[in-house]
C-alpha cells in the first residue's frame, strides 16, 4: 500500500533539510534555519513527527569503522510469488540483522537486498546460513560493491 504525500510548505521543507543535515540540531538552530520562533518551530517538528513525515532519528555509522566494510547487493528469486510466499520471505528477511535494505522488485528477480559484511568469508557464511535458508528461495545472486561513489541518507527536499 502506497502512502500519500503530506503537503509541505516552505517552512516544513526548511526544517526537514536542516534535520537531514543534522538530526541532533537544537530547536534554536532549527528555528533559525526556518526563520520562525522556537515555540512555533517545536510545534511544526512535532506535527512532522506525528504525521509520519519524520519516521525516526538515527546516527549514520561508518561501516568500515565497525568492521563491516563490504557492501553486497543480492538479488533473490522465489519459487512462488503468492502473497503467502512473499509474506513469509519478508518476515524472515526482516529478522536478519546483516540485511540493511530489502525491496520487492519488478523484473527478473523478486527482491534486491543490501547487506553489510566483514569480508568474503563473512559473506559466504551469510550466503550458506542465512540467504539460502530464507523461505521460498530459488536463486541467489550476489554482487560486491568495489567502492561507494554516492552515499546519501537525506532525500532531495526542494
Amino acid at each position: 500500500m502506497t502512502k500519500s504525500a503530506v503537503p509541505l510548505d516552505p517552512v516544513d521543507k526548511a526544517l526537514l533539510r536542516a534535520l537531514q543535515r543534522d538530526g541532533r540540531a537544537t530547536n534554536a538552530e532549527l528555528s533559525e534555519a526556518a526563520h520562525m520562533s522556537e515555540s512555533a518551530c517545536l510545534r511544526r517538528v512535532k506535527l512532522l513527527e506525528q504525521s509520519g513525515v519524520i519516521e525516526r532519528y538515527t546516527a549514520v555509522v561508518d561501516p568500515a569503522a565497525v568492521g563491516l566494510p563490504l557492501t553486497v547487493f543480492v538479488t533473490i528469486s522465489l519459487t512462488n510469488q503468492s502473497q503467502e510466499a512473499l509474506a513469509a520471505f519478508e518476515t524472515a528477511v526482516a529478522a536478519v540483522p546483516e540485511i540493511l535494505e530489502c525491496y520487492l522488485m519488478t523484473g527478473t528477480s523478486d527482491y534486491i537486498l543490501r547487506l553489510a559484511a566483514a569480508d568474503t568469508e563473512d559473506l559466504e557464511r551469510l550466503h550458506s546460513t542465512r540467504l539460502t535458508r530464507l523461505p521460498g528461495v530459488a536463486r541467489v545472486t550476489s554482487s560486491l560493491a568495489l567502492r561507494s561513489v554516492v552515499r546519501r541518507t537525506g532525500l532531495p527536499i526542494l
